[in-house]
């Protein structure tokens, strides 16, 4: 059974989208400019290099609760 989308409990998303938000914004590579400006042109490093925050999906979680889902109960 899916929950109804309604108003009730609509203020608690918002947090969890700005988190989400915030944490999308910090992963970003860097411009392939921004790194030929940083270690030279003859130097060959991945953009991922320069982000300030190094995250993976298996590692470093962002700790934030998943959405209820109501139980299906049998019987």
């Amino acid at each position: 059974m899916t929950r109804e989308c309604g108003k009730r409990g609509q203020g608690n998303r918002k947090s969890k989208k700005r988190h989400l938000d915030k944490a999308g914004k910090q992963t970003k590579w860097a411009p392939y400019w921004a790194v030929m400006k940083k270690y030279g042109k003859g130097k060959s490093v991945h953009p991922s290099a320069m982000t300030h925050v190094k995250r993976s999906w298996r590692t470093r979680k962002l700790k934030i609760k998943p959405r209820r889902i109501k139980k299906n109960f049998l019987g």
